[in-house]
């Protein structure tokens, strides 16, 4: 079970799943709930509105009365919450009413905090550039202050799908308010930044609220330096320290893993118009992402994308065969990524 990781004296964490790990499982809130429980999991961090089935005050309450039986702490989020993002969907409102409908939707549920982000790295290269959603960004969740103090719930920003760097999201977070947003620390997608996970974790530690953990590979290949997320322990970007040092620096903050076994991408650091999106990256920084691409080494082509979620057809696109061969795997990855954070916990 995911308390024997904290056997030992020093700071306590827990362990728990984001269900993005289970994306492929078609499963509602319950079976999510009961899977994670069995696998030991202490938290479980409904990431998107879809894993909970929707936010209706009578459904909400009944996940939290579910968990309550299992023992497990309930954590939700969102999508988007810059107007000015790609991913951001205006459909659903603007982004002080989807804020607001989560803040009340956390209120309901136990959640002490609604995890969201600002978008994707696509938003790196827009005329406004990643400064203008970061500033559009802020005004949205100030925007929504006072609702989040009063129902006490903080917002968590995560650093999203190469969208920013820590730097960026640190600026991000003050400018905000501080008091009242944090950062959800992903230990993955710093690579698709150009970052060191190191770099993301050392920098956001004072901002913490909670985290999403995965491992990834960097390495060189002719046009730049690649990198791909793998199951915990087969990176190279030493995730055992990154998880030991996670406890040290954020005590009582949860290690979510979000196992996904893909998310291939290159970085053509050759090509001058690919730094279009990268102006403002630090030279020493970037030379420890740079460190270690010089120490790893591709991944066999069995491993490329496909494999897990990241790169794979949707489901929609796939036969029932492939749809559960697709779901055996994301619960086999996210098993043995459980089991070796386990380990590496206990140091």
């Amino acid at each position: 079970m995911a308390g024997a990781a904290n056997s030992q004296p020093g700071p306590r964490v827990k362990l728990g799943v984001d269900l993005f790990s289970l994306g492929s499982q078609g499963w509602d809130a319950f079976q999510l709930l009961d899977y994670c429980s069995k696998l030991g999991a202490e938290v479980v961090h409904f990431s998107e509105i879809r894993f909970l089935g929707g936010l209706e005050e009578a459904h909400l309450k009944k996940v939290r009365e579910h968990a309550g039986r299992l023992g497990v702490e309930v954590e939700i989020g969102m999508m988007s919450m810059c107007p000015s993002a790609r991913r951001f969907d205006a459909k659903a409102g603007t982004a002080e009413e989807q804020l607001t409908r989560m803040i009340q939707a956390a209120r309901i549920v136990g959640s002490r905090f609604v995890r969201c982000v600002l978008g994707d790295s696509g938003d790196r290269t827009d005329p406004i550039g990643i400064e203008g959603h970061i500033e559009n960004a802020a005004k949205a969740l100030r925007g929504v202050r006072q609702v989040a103090q009063d129902a006490n719930v903080k917002l968590a920003v995560e650093n999203h799908a190469g969208d920013m760097q820590a730097r960026e999201l640190k600026i991000l977070i003050e400018e905000a308010g501080k008091d009242f947003v944090g950062a959800c620390i992903d230990s993955g997608n710093p690579v698709w930044a150009m970052e060191d996970p190191h770099v993301t974790l050392e920098t956001l530690a004072p901002y913490a609220v909670t985290s999403h953990v995965r491992d990834s590979l960097v390495y060189k290949v002719p046009e730049g330096i690649g990198v791909q997320w793998v199951r915990m322990g087969e990176g190279n970007v030493d995730m055992g320290g990154w998880v030991r040092k996670y406890v040290q620096l954020c005590p009582g903050r949860a290690i979510d893993l979000e196992v996904i076994v893909g998310g291939a991408r290159v970085h053509r650091i050759h090509d001058p118009k690919y730094w279009d999106g990268y102006r403002n990256v630090r030279a020493h920084e970037f030379m420890r992402f740079l460190d270690l691409a010089e120490k790893g080494t591709a991944p066999p082509p069995s491993a490329a994308p496909g494999r897990g979620q990241a790169g794979a057809p949707g489901r929609g696109q796939m036969d029932p065969a492939q749809r559960e061969q697709m779901a055996a795997r994301q619960r086999a990855d996210l098993e043995a990524s459980f089991q070796t954070c386990l380990q590496m916990l206990k140091g």
